[in-house]
């Protein structure tokens, strides 16, 4: 029993680690400031839970939850491309506000309130990943090569550009970049990833309805982009590990589930306020957060 509660921990961990890395992109490495985040991992969600209930295949499923999402990632590009800071932040949480009502009242697509019940496990070339064991090793594995191509795409002359962007973006316009494209790409490729966590998320679950995706659940996920420190991969990664088992231990002392859920908020609230007054750039950041 108590191996199978550890094994959903760090299933958990893995998709929010996918989740987490793929908003350092635009946020820490990219400098916007996202907030609209949560509504592609909805979008991944929904869009895989909606094919893999109508008979396609897995692996379809999760390409196809990350492109959609992506796409989204593109268009939302286009009204907030001269908006930064604040005024970014806000048109982003409206956009999740936007798929959030667009999940709870298109009734005929997403049975609203009622949800997506009976979610098929994955099922890749044969295999599937029935037993929450093999669902780690499927998350384990999808986590890391997120790890890498994120590594990596940073570590290139493509990321550089974004850093430039996010430290100044007249600069990076004088120096002849495209800014406005490399926005695009770094939001689309932000949502490419969170969108197939999303439908890691749905597969796991087997469940999903529009709470599940509410400006509640990116408070967590924005808490370990700042706590790891922004532009820090291995910050988020440990962040990331910090943030989902600290507040495990309220379950065994005894508060009844209705307590555990605001003092989760309250937990992470504390950390992040510690983390801004003692170490603004977090564990293993670059930048400050401004």
């Amino acid at each position: 029993m108590i191996i199978e509660y550890f094994i959903h921990l760090f299933i958990l961990i893995g998709i929010y680690l996918i989740l987490a890395l793929s908003l350092q992109l635009s946020v820490g490495f990219t400098g916007l400031l996202n907030l609209g985040h949560v509504a592609f991992f909805a979008i991944g969600a929904y869009t895989a839970a909606l094919l893999t209930l109508n008979g396609v295949p897995f692996l379809i499923a999760f390409l196809a939850a990350g492109i959609i999402a992506m796409i989204f990632g593109f268009i939302l590009v286009i009204p907030t491309n001269k908006l930064k800071g604040d005024y970014l932040a806000l048109a982003t949480l409206g956009f999740s506000f936007v798929v959030y009502a667009v999940t709870l009242n298109y009734t005929s697509l997403t049975r609203g309130p009622l949800g997506l019940p009976g979610i098929p496990k994955p099922s890749i070339l044969g295999v599937t990943f029935s037993s929450n064991l093999s669902f780690l090793i499927l998350t384990i594995i999808i986590a890391g090569i997120t790890y890498f191509i994120i590594k990596r795409i940073t570590e290139s002359q493509f990321g550089k550009v974004f850093e430039a962007i996010r430290d100044d973006e007249l600069v990076a316009k004088t120096l002849g970049k495209n800014t406005f494209k490399m926005k695009g790409y770094s939001l689309g490729i932000s949502a490419f990833f969170a969108g197939i966590a999303g439908s890691l998320y749905a597969s796991y679950i087997t469940f999903i309805d529009p709470s599940s995706f509410t400006i509640m659940q990116l408070i967590p996920i924005l808490c370990i982009v700042i706590i790891g420190g922004l532009a820090s991969l291995k910050g988020t990664l440990v962040a990331t590990i910090i943030l989902v088992l600290l507040p495990e231990p309220l379950r065994f002392i005894g508060f009844p589930s209705s307590i555990i859920g605001p003092m989760r908020q309250i937990i992470y609230a504390l950390i992040l306020l510690l983390i801004l007054i003692y170490k603004p750039k977090g564990f293993y950041g670059k930048v400050e957060l401004t």
